[in-house]
């Protein structure tokens, strides 16, 4: 491994502490996972870079200073149960393995949630992380959760997550507002009976798409 590859991950969190970014166990996160792993083939030279990289169709590998910031905002402490909603790649998983206690991704893609499954495994998080399924349904079987990661945009708050936010959850995601995509956070009250929700910046998101029935998983 080259040089520049190996040191990438460190002078990507140095590159998000000059932008901003304070929390220091979201930049400990950033340091410790190799973005190269997760870029597209041919693409690994760029994974360190601040920008978007293209999977496939209605995946990619966001703007490292985005997710860095959507992380920074759900307040994570180290004892949360996350989900990751639009796993892709499957990076946005590990960024949440070095941050919470438990983890889950959803990945519509069936295909991509196997080669993301066998990314993390092959970086020790674990076998089977990412589950092939529909974002909008979340994962009621797992739910409540602490804290959720939405990398898709929404055209509005999917009801079926903030039914498995836990009481003082918190859940980030970009969300169609008067004809652009803004980055919201939204967070249930201890008691669970009111939202609060706020926004951070304009963002371009790929859409979260909902599965007709029987195609999640096939």
């Amino acid at each position: 491994m080259s040089n520049h590859l190996r040191h990438g991950p460190e002078r990507l969190a140095a590159y998000l502490r000059s932008r901003g970014i304070r929390d220091p166990r979201v930049l400990d996160a950033f340091a410790k996972v190799p973005r190269h792993v997760f870029a597209p083939p041919g693409a690994e030279d760029l994974a360190y870079e601040d920008q978007v990289l293209f999977i496939k169709e209605g995946i990619t590998l966001s703007q490292p200073l985005v997710v860095a910031s959507m992380l920074e905002a759900l307040e994570l402490t180290g004892d949360e149960k996350a989900l990751d909603v639009g796993a892709g790649t499957g990076y946005t998983t590990a960024l949440l393995a070095e941050l919470v206690r438990w983890v889950r991704g959803i990945e519509l893609d069936a295909d991509e949630a196997r080669k993301a499954n066998e990314r993390l495994a092959a970086l020790g998080y674990g076998d089977d992380l990412v589950v092939a399924g529909d974002g909008w349904k979340g994962m009621p079987e797992e739910a409540p959760f602490d804290a959720i990661l939405v990398n898709a945009a929404a055209a509005r708050w999917p009801i079926a997550l903030i039914e498995q936010l836990a009481p003082g959850g918190r859940m980030v995601a970009p969300i169609h507002q008067d004809h652009q995509q803004k980055l919201q956070v939204l967070r249930k009250d201890p008691d669970g009976r009111r939202l609060w929700v706020r926004d951070l910046y304009e963002v371009r998101f790929v859409p979260l798409v909902e599965a007709d029935e029987g195609e999640a998983g096939s």
